[in-house]
């Protein structure tokens, strides 16, 4: 685990990527280190495109991640996880939720979407944790909570207390959301260490 580093979530609009970032973002001001973050929203209200650069440390002056930099990728989705490769570094770590969303081209029958996706990021030398985040929510009764799925995936890299997550999401999630989406984080904490 590092005290300091650059995080890239990545995904399609409506998979909940600003609020995970968020979690995120908040859980490492509360352990004590500088943060930074900077959204792209793209297209999100129509499934578009959507990234957050999230950068920690003991003093950090600006919130973007440059190309080859991101030490760890957050992908909601395996194409936008390839989309977002040249971010990558030697040694980089990918948390990729294998659930596929068809952008409006494939959901049409206009294009098709591409065969063994995940292969593209295995035959890198990234270490690659795919897991099948939608699945894990729909266990905790809750299928909106596949970005706290990967979030409690995430903390398993990053030198916050399990806790401290919990304590962010009591301060920012509504409560009528609140214990799901804690008990999605430590399923997702729980499929990391398997």
């Amino acid at each position: 685990m590092s005290e300091q580093g650059n995080i890239l979530f990545c995904g399609v609009g409506g998979q909940g990527i600003l609020l995970a970032s968020e979690v995120t973002a908040y859980s490492l001001l509360a352990a004590g280190m500088d943060v930074r973050k900077s959204e792209v929203h793209g297209m999100a209200q129509r499934g578009g495109s959507v990234t957050a650069h999230l950068r920690y440390g003991d003093k950090v002056y600006s919130p973007l991640i440059s190309l080859g930099e991101a030490d760890i990728v957050v992908a909601f989705e395996m194409m936008e996880a390839v989309r977002y490769l040249p971010y990558m570094h030697s040694g980089s770590k990918i948390i990729v939720n294998t659930h596929k969303i068809y952008p409006p081209a494939v959901a049409t029958g206009k294009m098709v979407y591409p065969e063994n996706v995940l292969d593209e990021l295995t035959s890198r030398d990234i270490h690659v944790r795919e897991l099948n985040a939608f699945d894990i929510a729909s266990e905790v009764g809750e299928v909106r909570a596949v970005n706290i799925v990967m979030v409690g995936v995430l903390s398993t890299y990053l030198p916050v207390d399990e806790q401290v997550y919990v304590d962010v999401m009591h301060e920012r999630i509504p409560e009528r959301f609140r214990d799901v989406n804690i008990r999605a984080f430590q399923e997702g904490r729980k499929t990391a260490a398997v």
